[in-house]
């Protein structure tokens, strides 16, 4: 038996399909499609049921890729149900008609029901299951309320007996159904109401947005560094670490299998970070400094995502983003993006077209560092002032604004409208963004730790053989010139492929000045993404797509590199003002272009 889940966007179904099925659960693209599909089990009486999260679509005769994805899938399901938005009944019954013309068994969940009555929304589920000739079950899927008796009803699905119509009886049908079973009382906005407003008006949207990004920055580092201080530390320094000079004295200092496990000793003791062993730098810079970090921000991006914000945001950025060839919703990669690019580029395929694609790929993957990797540049760069950490990130803001301009100029086609389903602001559940976020950690160590304990063993093995010293000294020329970096930062480099958080890792026993880590930090900020990101993108974009970001990204790392080696270490200030003449020549012909467009659109 196979059930399907059909409904609206941002209606609830993902959070019952979460009830229904758990948190193990199996995304897949539809084949021939980057569109993405949730899979998972239910236990129904002893039987194993498969259960399908469809992607969220307003009606049956489509209009975008995701839209035939859900059609394609109806003929599939032995049973539907219909999850639909008890807040906004009207707009989700002419699916449910939909569905009900098909002659497939259908059970409709009328979801958010905890929320419609909050807004003052009155309906009638006995006298509406009555119309439909099909069974209605009132749920608020985030309490759970209603899930029991959902499953309960199940059986009792059944096909309607709607007859086909057209698309404007379907509008008069849904009209003289909501009249019968929807009353709507008076109330006055509540105060998360009154902020949903606020929150994509211009001017306060503004500053509201930069009030939460700020807040949601200022929580992370602050989450982080008090697990890193009082959970982290102290475990590998008073617990750990004790256990590690055992071994080490067992397998004796000069020895290859000390060098490989333990690392170089400092001072006759094990340093954590410069070590580089595998049990002592592989495990305690991915657990000690980058993790608790990772604890942070998923926690915090969970609870933007549930309580709603993050549309909001999307809409509010929408022309910023249009400039360089994207539309609002492209900021969610973005936003993911400096958590993980991972998922970033996971998201990415849920953007319409090839061109916007590839865009949101370069710009994500050039100039936004993932959160294990900023920080590591807190880390390295925190100790010499504010002044060198702002430098990395506003050379990769630039980075950003200048390579998307170019982009959206050079890349042939235009970009759509934004059309986004805002859903209201509400007060998240602990248990599922615990959930949420458990299942983001469990990606996080099945993906980074593996390549971490890879690239550490790649270097050392590297060491051993003498290939590091052979390539620092045959790139050092090239290094000194460009970068004013010594030849071992080619180590770094050569890691960064693997994991960039690592590879900063490295800079560290090198003894570089602050300016020489301000431009290896920038220079693997842009260099090519990690493995696992790479990999992904492969797959998503195809290989002549992928080849021609990363051509993009070791140039723009090249360019970028040269101009931070000038500006911090030889011309300074005529640097930077150099390249701000440039920016605005470049936003300049921009905004001509733009308008000598839209003067030859209206001419014609």
């Amino acid at each position: 038996m196979r059930i399907l889940l059909v409904g609206n966007p941002n209606v609830g179904k993902s959070v019952i399909f979460s009830q229904l099925t758990g948190t193990r659960v199996i995304s897949s693209n539809y084949p021939g499609t980057t569109v993405e599909y949730t899979r998972g089990y239910l236990n129904l009486d002893g039987e194993r049921v498969e259960v399908i999260d469809v992607p969220g679509s307003y009606t049956l005769e489509p209009t975008c890729k995701a839209e035939e994805v859900a059609v394609a899938m109806l003929p599939y399901g032995d049973v539907i149900i219909n999850v639909v938005d008890a807040t906004n009944l009207e707009r989700n019954l002419y699916l449910t008609l939909e569905l009900l013309e098909r002659k497939v068994p259908v059970l409709v969940a009328l979801n958010l029901w905890d929320e419609a009555q909050h807004k003052g929304i009155l309906i009638d589920a006995v006298r509406l299951e009555e119309i439909l000739e099909v069974p209605v079950v009132t749920t608020a899927a985030i309490s759970g309320q209603g899930m029991k008796r959902l499953i309960e009803r199940l059986p009792e699905a059944r096909t309607g007996r709607v007859q086909w119509q057209t698309t404007d009886e379907r509008f008069a049908t849904v009209g003289r159904i909501v009249r019968e079973v929807q009353q709507v009382t008076h109330r006055h906005h509540t105060l998360l109401e009154q902020l949903e407003d606020l929150s994509v008006m211009p001017v306060s949207g503004f500053f509201l947005g930069a009030a939460v990004l700020f807040g949601a920055f200022k929580a992370i580092r602050f989450i982080g560094e008090g697990l890193i201080g009082s959970v982290f530390e102290p475990f590998f320094n008073q617990v750990y670490a004790p256990l590690l000079e055992k071994l080490s004295l067992a397998l004796g200092e000069q020895g290859f299998l000390h060098s490989l496990l333990i690392g170089q000793l400092v001072d006759g003791k094990i340093d954590f970070v410069q070590s580089l062993g595998l049990l002592s730098t592989g495990l305690y810079i991915p657990l000690a400094m980058v993790f608790p970090y990772i604890i942070a921000f998923y926690a915090v991006l969970g609870f933007l995502e549930d309580f709603g914000y993050l549309p909001r945001l999307a809409v509010l950025l929408d022309g910023l983003m249009h400039r360089v060839g994207l539309h609002g919703y492209a900021i969610i990669p973005m936003v993911l993006g400096l958590g993980c690019n991972v998922p970033a580029a996971l998201s990415i395929r849920n953007l319409e077209s090839r061109r916007q694609k590839f865009i949101a790929s370069t710009l994500m993957v050039t100039a936004i560092p993932c959160f294990s990797q900023t920080a590591m540049i807190f880390a390295l760069l925190g100790r010499h002032g504010g002044f060198y950490v702002a430098h990395v990130f506003l050379t990769l803001l630039c980075v950003w604004v200048v390579l998307g301009l170019l982009l959206n100029r050079w890349l042939k086609g235009f970009t759509p409208s934004l059309l986004v389903e805002i859903p209201p602001y509400r007060i998240p559940e602990f248990r599922v963004l615990a959930q949420k976020l458990h299942l983001r950690l469990t990606h996080f160590f099945k993906e980074a730790i593996p390549f971490i304990l890879a690239g550490i063993l790649v270097v050392n093995l590297a060491c051993f053989s003498g290939l590091i010293n052979l390539l620092a000294r045959t790139v050092e020329p090239l290094f000194r010139f460009l970068f004013g970096l010594p030849g071992d930062a080619a180590t770094a480099l050569l890691l960064g492929f693997l994991r960039k958080d690592v590879a900063l890792g490295i800079l560290i026993p090198l003894h570089l000045t602050p300016e020489q880590l301000v431009v290896a930090s920038t220079i693997l900020a842009i260099y090519f993404p990690c493995l696992a990101t790479f990999l992904i993108l492969w797959r998503e974009l195809a290989w002549r797509d992928m080849l021609k970001v990363t051509g993009i990204m070791l140039t723009t790392a090249l360019a970028a590199g040269t101009f931070t080696n000038l500006a911090l270490q030889q011309y300074g200030v005529l640097v930077w003002l150099s390249a701000a003449v440039a920016v605005g020549i470049l936003v300049v012909l921009d905004v001509l272009g733009r308008k000598k467009a839209v003067a030859v659109q209206e001419e014609t």
